[in-house]
């Protein structure tokens, strides 16, 4: 993709994650999000067929990034030196949904709030998938999706009381009640 390509990208993406803290996915149009990025119609769907897939790669993207297997020093939080633990894990995805608040809390809410869960829970899947089976006396299936729903859940609960509670406590309360180290 060539430099004007990767800007129209850019644009794009920025241009929804705008639109969304102003208003519910439902409720955008491509011509809204055309609007916003300054481009034209054309541009849009040489890019992106719809809406839904625009938010379908600004998702993919984002977790691409968070469930690194290669983890690189950030402003916010350093988990690049050997902290690959199941805990730390975790609280390294945290901080990310953190460091991305006004994004998340923006796709949170509506119909986007759906689609951002079914993609956390494969990308929590596949990172966790080993864990799980390796310490769990319950069938793969069973595990994996109480893992993920409990863990979804616990994001939503954490979005929802606007991240107060730091990355690290939350997931110690969560293993609390898992009882999973």
């Amino acid at each position: 993709m060539d430099r004007r390509q990767q800007k129209t990208k850019i644009a794009i993406h920025q241009a929804m994650t705008t639109l969304l803290k102003k208003k519910k996915f439902e409720d955008l149009t491509v011509q809204d999000i055309i609007d916003e990025a300054n481009i034209g119609r054309s541009t849009f769907y040489s890019h992106f067929e719809t809406k839904e897939e625009l938010l379908e790669e600004i998702c993919r993207e984002m977790f691409a990034h968070v469930f690194s297997k290669d983890l690189a020093p950030e402003k916010s939080h350093d988990f690049s030196k050997g902290r690959r633990g199941f805990a730390n894990r975790l609280t390294h995805i945290l901080y990310h949904l953190q460091d991305h608040k006004e994004n998340i809390k923006a796709i949170m809410y509506g119909e986007t709030e759906k689609l951002f869960t079914s993609y956390f829970r494969d990308y929590l899947e596949q990172t966790f998938c080993d864990d799980l089976v390796a310490h769990s006396e319950v069938p793969k299936a069973f595990a994996i999706q109480f893992f993920t729903g409990s863990f979804c859940e616990t994001i939503k609960w954490w979005i929802n009381s606007d991240m107060q509670m730091p990355p690290e406590e939350v997931v110690e309360n969560y293993q609390k009640m898992i009882k999973f180290r």
